[in-house]
C-alpha cells in the first residue's frame, strides 16, 4: 500500500497578509507550522502579478532545509527562471489567467511547446514535475 502524503497550500495565508497590508500572518511561519504538524510538503503558487505569494515568501521557504516545497507555476520564461533559482522539491505547472482570483481550471492543449520546455528544465534540475489538468478535457500538448 502506498503511503499518502499531504502538501498544504499556503497561498491564502499570503492573501490575508496582503489584504491587511502588514507582515502577518507570515507564510513562512505557516509553512513551518504545517510541517511541524505533519505535512509532507508546502505548496505555493507565485503568480505573475504576485497577488498572493511574493518572491521573498518563496525564497524563505525554499531556503529552509526542513521544508519540502511544491512550487506551482505557469510555464513562462520568468517562472522557469524561478524554478532554476529555487530548485524546489517539486513543481506543478498550472494555467494562469489574470482575470481569475485563483486557479479555476486545468491545463489544456497549447501547441506552443512551453509546457514541454518547463518540464524538461525541471527534469534537468532534478525537480519532480507534474501538471494540473482537468479530467475529461483534451490533455496538454507536450
Amino acid at each position: 500500500m502506498t503511503k499518502r502524503r499531504l502538501s498544504v497550500n499556503i497561498d491564502h495565508v499570503a492573501t490575508l497578509r496582503n489584504a491587511r497590508g502588514g507582515l502577518t500572518p507570515d507564510p513562512y511561519e505557516a509553512a513551518c507550522r504545517v510541517v511541524r504538524l505533519g505535512a509532507y510538503s508546502v505548496t505555493m503558487h507565485l503568480r505573475e502579478d504576485r497577488r498572493h505569494v511574493r518572491d521573498d515568501d518563496l525564497a524563505r521557504v525554499a531556503d529552509d532545509p526542513n521544508i519540502l516545497l511544491n512550487f506551482e507555476m505557469a510555464a513562462t520564461v520568468e517562472m522557469i527562471g524561478k524554478l532554476a533559482d529555487l530548485k524546489p522539491h517539486a513543481a506543478c505547472l498550472v494555467p494562469e489567467q489574470r482575470a481569475e482570483r485563483t486557479t479555476e481550471r486545468g491545463l489544456i492543449a497549447s501547441g506552443d511547446g512551453a509546457l514541454g520546455e518547463a518540464v524538461a528544465e525541471g527534469n534537468r534540475l532534478g525537480v519532480q514535475m507534474s501538471l494540473f489538468v482537468d479530467a475529461g478535457r483534451e490533455g496538454p500538448d507536450l
